[in-house]
């Protein structure tokens, strides 16, 4: 049985390998988000690249990734339909293809340098790791930005290796976990594995023993947060001024309660009060009779040739005394890139994002309250370099408002708050991810849940949430963390490479001689 489970798989048995692989993957992804599939399914995308070809290697890599992002991100069809889910799909399955292609070549020629069992577990594993957090990376940041979406990190905020990110960071805890699901395949492979058995064993308890990096309680904020159960969607035929309406009715439960803010969504405010004295009014009597400020999200229209996705901080009988604007304006959503190429391909699609927005240029951290905190709309949770600017810059709390109305009762809402927990893990900050439908929830630094409000119903919280000043491990040397293990997989994949070429070489030159390599077949 152990001998033919060292053997390549026939293309056969492989392929369905791969496809069973990726949704098992996805399957660790709320929903249903059970984290601990996530090594399995690495293991079994990572079993069949085993003794592949080029381009079989290629053709299992394409239906794995598939078989992942597709279920993944069927959110995208309940209002777009069917091209951007396939679009997006399909460009994330290129990235994750092109690393499996990388993968396989490894994994077929690796005796080729470390032709000891021992070094060829040592250093397999870290290799292909170290690639596929490459991967996630360069697909984090381009094109137009990038998708920091199903990074195998995002996967582990209920799992026993999900506190660790406060010392890893989110490229480092998902190094851990296919480094976990690789080492199991290499040590299956390997004829005389023996002891090494115990050295993942030995890693996960240890991920699973250590705790979370300390993190220094400066005192508490109470916070409100308020969910509207607004009708905010893409394609909702809300009149104007309804938007503000649901969260100025839904705020008034925090009315005569101590309170030192309250946080409404991303377009909580459907009415710029920049440029609306009505709205601007309205804002000002309930903040008055809050007696605290109110940061609530809003599209602002400076000039007539710009917009932003804004947030606005109101400070009673003052007016806006802060404002963010979206750094990273989502492409194809909140403005549309090589837009004549792209609506002489689907016009009806582009047609739809009747504006661009402007790509904001101001901080993230605002004092708010005598507070410094960190504002972040929608997508911006995922963006590892903004928590990272929201550390440096002071940061004690989080404030991610949110607009999932687009998405129904569709998973989207559930991995963005897993996303939201491990963010605040990692940074060791309250992080109070605010939406106009939920799902809403404030979020300890340990990523526990203080409160929440369920999906699709108007509310509010209010919670004494810590704050802390602490950097964790995460925030200092995160970006560090990533390149190094990117280089790491890079440089062990040229190194293969170079020692593969050269024993071609010497063999095309001396045919007679053998090669020592174990008995592998390629399809």
């Amino acid at each position: 049985m152990i001998a033919f489970l060292r053997r390549p798989f026939p293309l056969y048995v492989a392929l369905p390998l791969g496809a069973v692989g990726g949704l098992t993957l996805s399957a660790a992804f709320p929903e249903p988000g059970l984290w601990w599939l996530a090594i399995p399914g690495i293991a079994l995308i990572v079993w069949s690249l085993i003794g592949r070809r080029w381009w079989t290697a290629l053709c299992i890599g394409f239906i794995a990734s598939l078989t992942f992002w597709l279920p993944l991100i069927d959110w995208l069809t309940l209002y777009l339909g069917l091209v951007p889910w396939l679009a997006l799909a399909g460009v994330m399955t290129l990235w994750m293809t092109l690393w499996a292609l990388l993968a396989s070549f490894v994994l077929s020629n690796a005796h080729r340098l470390w032709s000891r069992p021992g070094m060829q577990f040592a250093f397999v594993p870290l290799v292909i790791s170290g690639l596929w957090v490459a991967r996630e990376g360069i697909a984090s940041v381009w094109p137009y930005g990038g998708f920091s979406w199903g990074r195998v990190a995002q996967s582990q905020a209920d799992g026993i290796f999900g506190h660790t990110v406060s010392w890893l960071s989110t490229a480092g805890l998902s190094f851990l976990v296919v480094w976990i699901a690789t080492s199991l395949v290499v040590l299956v492979r390997l004829p005389a594995a023996r002891w090494l058995w115990a050295i993942p064993a030995a890693v996960s308890i240890l991920a699973a023993a250590i705790p979370s990096f300390p993190i220094q309680i400066l005192g508490t904020t109470r916070v409100g947060a308020v969910q509207g159960n607004a009708d905010a969607g893409l394609f909702s035929g809300y009149s104007p001024g309804e938007i503000l309406s649901d969260h100025l009715n839904a705020s008034e439960s925090l009315v005569g309660k101590p309170v030192d803010v309250v946080v409404w969504p991303e377009n909580g405010n459907d009415i710029d009060p920049l440029r609306d004295e009505t709205s601007a009014a309205l804002i000002d009597d309930l903040a008055s009779r809050l007696h605290a400020p109110i940061v609530f999200g809003t599209i602002t229209h400076p000039t007539p040739d710009e917009y932003f996705n804004s947030s606005l901080v109101w400070e009673p009988g003052v007016g806006v005394v802060g404002q963010y604007d979206k750094i990273h304006p989502v492409p194809f959503a909140e403005y549309m890139p090589e837009r004549d190429f792209f609506h002489s391909l689907v016009p009806e699609l582009v047609d739809l994002v009747t504006r661009d927005y402007g790509f904001g240029l101001r901080s993230n951290v605002i004092d708010i309250a005598g507070v410094p905190m960190g504002l972040s709309i929608c997508f911006d949770i995922t963006d590892d370099q903004q928590a990272y600017d929201m550390a440096r810059d002071g940061a004690q709390i989080v404030l991610a408002q949110t607009n999932n109305a687009d998405f129904g009762h569709t998973d989207e809402s559930l991995q963005q708050v897993a996303i939201a927990r491990l963010r605040a893990m990692e940074m060791g900050r309250t992080v109070v991810n605010i939406s106009t439908v939920g799902l809403s929830q404030i979020i300890a630094p340990d990523g526990s849940i203080l409160d929440s409000l369920e999906r699709f119903t108007a509310g509010a919280m209010l919670v004494d949430v810590p704050r802390s000043a602490t950097l964790t491990p995460a925030m200092v040397w995160g970006r560090t963390i990533e390149v190094g293990l990117s280089l790491l997989g890079i440089v062990g994949f040229t190194l293969v490479v170079v020692r593969t070429f050269q024993a071609k070489r010497r063999a095309s030159l001396f045919p007679d001689e053998t090669e020592d390599r174990p008995n592998v077949r390629q399809e």
